[in-house]
């Protein structure tokens, strides 16, 4: 692989992200396109003085080893240039992929943004043990919320309250969630970051408090369903209407002009130690597919990443 012209550069990845958005996303294209996905990447030729050999970007780059990046091509994935890895200082490349990249700019964004919580509420979080809803539990906690994660595990019910700082949590494949939030919850709830939608979500929203917010950032339950086999959805609107709920949906490239913001308060809250994360880690490019089933079937804890 060779680059011809001026300020293109080749860049070899390092670091591969497996996301949930990427099954829904990639529906809509035939069989054989590259996948969709953020990398780290390092720069080993350039003509481009603003992207020198030996530094790293971070771009969706797709699934694949080597990328020739032309930064004025205008065929870009979710109008998203690549960009220099910020400086970190001596934490890992990594988690520019997660608790300092997009999905920690999602759990920023998404809270802070449309759930607009208050010290003193209560959220709930669902797909709590995975990298953007333990992220948003742990703002919450900072911010002084009460805070229920929901997720498929014993092991990570004991990981969001013992190393996560959650208030409670619950394994949804264990326990029923109506019953438990009942519990934990006796007041109710005035925050939702849905992550899963199907049943868990109808489950939450029928005990959220009046003027209660939902922030829907993803729904994990369907994405691997055929659109026929689906379960009807709980009717929402009587508790919509009756509680004066607002419900909102989003795409973190909304807050593209305030990108580095969010970057700079999570890397503030980590080093201070009010963030704690953890990887699961997948070793080899061949290993991309496994890990991203590993990843829609919850077999991970965090952020998924794959080490080229």
């Amino acid at each position: 692989m060779k680059i011809f012209f001026l300020l293109e550069y080749l860049a070899e990845a390092e670091y591969f992200s497996v996301d949930p958005y990427m099954r829904p996303y990639v529906r809509r294209y035939p069989l054989g396109i590259t996948m969709v996905g953020t990398q780290i990447a390092k720069i080993i030729e350039s003509k481009n003085p603003a992207f020198p050999v030996g530094k790293r970007i971070v771009g969706n780059l797709g699934w694949r080893t080597h990328t020739i990046v032309n930064p004025k091509s205008k065929d870009l994935v979710f109008q998203e240039h690549p960009y220099l890895l910020p400086d970190i200082g001596d934490l890992p490349s990594s988690l520019c992929l997660g608790i300092l990249g997009m999905p920690g700019n999602t759990a920023y964004f998404g809270l802070l943004e449309i759930c607009k919580p208050k010290s003193g509420e209560t959220i709930v979080i669902s797909g709590a043990a995975g990298a953007v809803g333990s992220h948003v539990g742990q703002i919450a906690k900072i911010l002084g919320l009460n805070v229920i994660g929901i997720c498929g595990s014993d092991e990570k019910c004991k990981w969001l309250t013992e190393e996560m700082g959650f208030d409670s949590a619950i394994n949804y494949k264990t326990t029923s969630v109506a019953a438990r939030l009942r519990e934990v919850a006796p007041q109710d709830v005035d925050c939702y970051f849905d992550n899963v939608g199907g049943n868990i979500s109808s489950a939450v929203i029928y005990q959220m408090k009046p003027f209660g917010r939902v922030t829907v950032c993803g729904s994990i339950s369907s994405y691997n369903a055929d659109n026929s086999s689906l379960p009807k959805c709980t009717i929402l609107q009587p508790i919509l209407s009756k509680h004066e709920l607002r419900m909102e949906g989003f795409f973190v490239t909304h807050w593209m002009n305030r990108w580095n913001e969010s970057i700079m308060q999570n890397l503030q809250w980590l080093r201070e130690g009010k963030l704690r994360y953890r990887e699961t880690v997948t070793k080899g490019f061949e290993n991309m597919f496994e890990a991203f089933i590993g990843m829609l079937r919850g077999k991970n804890i965090g952020k998924a990443i794959v080490q080229a």
